[in-house]
């Protein structure tokens, strides 16, 4: 369930009342993990997996409420405020314009009585905090342009020139440290009265980083950049019978060996953030660890790229070694050569299986529960699917025949819940249920359809429907398949 899908009058789901709300709900159910999308701030196509930073939280879900209940706001300021009328949709481009003028307001009775950890915050935080900021107001300050058609001295950080900027740009730096810090306070407490609720948050951290971030701007050496600090190649994947021309997803690749060279600190301390924000880390497209799919910069589509070796075990022995057991899930979805489930293997980490997938009438599948191990996570679908009512309607009508044959599905039942039945009673260690599948929500509720850049990361679900008979059911599903946390 992602955070913008949550229940507000404010246009978008937050951390406040209605995530506390969610927290009561899952214990209510018997759950005991909440897996949400990458709460980053979102940038081109409003997608969480394409971020202006890595380590940043998304403005838009600090909580109004709650800033007005630390007196940061007034209600008159923001309660008819325009963000968006479709309480089903979250409208990004309202929001962009309205939310941060409110923010602003809060921000500047913020600096009048800064609290005494604020300083603090920043301290602990300005491995990445001070370029973010800065990167953030320079971005204001060049019309949203990104970072490389900047003027030279910003784009290519000459330190006169930042220093510079730094003095000029002074309140809008602030601006956005004082966002993360209201962020950052807001998410503390929601995932301390989660874990004292007996709910784990798992986070989702994708392997790439947006070529328009700060990630890059501040350290372009960790990039295939040129000397113009354009990429020389950038990431996507290959032709498949689902997309003759693959994906070309355009992030920057990753200098490899020379993150080896150092020790990969810049991967070190991109995980050891995010296990600060989450108890649980799905790192997403795994696979690119193994092995990675480049396309040479400036080409239309993924047709002309090849395949080049990753960093493999060696991060991870690396992250291991630096900040302990990691507790990771890895999205190992897809086509998987022996070396990825090897490399999958002697890591340790859970891979994922989706229901969805597992019912191509034409073979035996992975993805089939009969053919799980127990260290796996096992789901119906994701945020790149279609929900399982949208996908009973859509997919081909074999593979739905198929289907309802391994399920025992008969008329006169929920085609949703005997599937979800089957994944609670597979051997895999942990089943996560999408939140549209438990209401049985049709495919205008999808999160998200690949390779369309727009129109997606909007849903937002209705507040009636997350109540106690629905809590009940989801309880004695769980329960019935012994999966209620002890």
């Amino acid at each position: 369930m992602p955070i913008f899908s949550l229940p507000s009058d404010y246009g978008i789901g937050t951390l406040g009342k209605a995530a506390y709300d969610f927290v009561d709900f899952l214990k209510a159910a018997g759950q005991a993990i909440w897996q949400i999308l990458p709460v980053c701030p979102t940038s081109y196509g409003d997608s969480p997996y394409q971020s202006f930073s890595s380590y940043a939280g998304n403005p838009y879900f600090i909580d109004l409420d709650l800033l007005e209940k630390d007196g940061l706001l007034k209600k008159s300021e923001y309660k008819n405020v325009d963000f968006g009328s479709d309480r089903n949709a979250a409208d990004y481009g309202l929001l962009y314009k309205n939310r941060y003028e409110v923010l602003k307001k809060a921000f500047l009775r913020f600096l009048a009585d800064p609290p005494e950890y604020y300083s603090e915050f920043c301290t602990e935080n300005a491995i990445w905090l001070e370029d973010y900021a800065l990167f953030m107001a320079l971005k204001d300050n060049n019309g949203a342009q990104p970072w490389y058609e900047w003027e030279t001295g910003a784009m290519r950080r000459n330190p006169q020139a930042l220093s510079e900027y730094r003095v000029k740009l002074q309140e809008e730096i602030e601006f956005h440290r004082v966002l993360q810090y209201l962020f950052m306070k807001q998410w503390r407490a929601l995932k301390r009265y989660a874990g004292g609720s007996g709910i784990k948050i798992m986070g989702d951290m994708p392997i790439y980083v947006a070529y328009d971030s700060a990630d890059v701007w501040s350290n372009p050496e960790q990039f295939q950049l040129d000397e113009m600090m354009a990429p020389t190649e950038v990431a996507g994947c290959p032709p498949d019978a689902f997309s003759k021309d693959g994906q070309l997803w355009g992030n920057p690749i990753y200098d490899w060996e020379k993150m080896r060279r150092d020790g990969f600190e810049f991967w070190t301390e991109r995980v050891r953030q995010a296990l600060k924000l989450y108890d649980i880390l799905r790192i997403d497209h795994f696979r690119g660890f193994e092995s990675y799919y480049s396309v040479p910069f400036g080409e239309s589509t993924a047709r002309f790229g090849r395949w080049r070796k990753g960093p493999g075990k060696k991060l991870f022995d690396t992250l291991s070694a630096r900040l302990g057991q990691l507790p990771i899930i890895a999205e190992d979805l897809g086509y998987l050569t022996d070396d990825v489930k090897k490399l999958l293997s002697d890591c340790g980490f859970p891979g994922m299986k989706v229901l969805e997938f597992a019912f191509d009438s034409r073979e035996d599948s992975d993805y089939l529960p009969h053919n799980y191990t127990k260290n796996c996570v096992v789901y119906t679908g994701t945020h790149d699917n279609d929900t399982l009512a949208g996908w009973q309607q859509s997919a081909p009508r074999a593979d739905v025949e198929q289907a309802k044959k391994y399920i025992r599905f008969h008329d006169g039942e929920s085609f949703c819940q005997a599937m979800i039945k089957t994944a609670m009673a597979s051997v895999a260690d942990t089943v996560i249920i999408p939140m549209q599948d438990y209401i049985e929500a049709g495919s205008q509720s999808r999160i998200n359809v690949p390779s369309t850049p727009f129109g997606n990361w909007k849903w937002r679900i209705d507040k009636s429907l997350i109540n106690n008979a629905l809590a009940e059911n989801i309880y004695d599903i769980t329960s019935l398949y012994c999966r209620i946390p002890r």
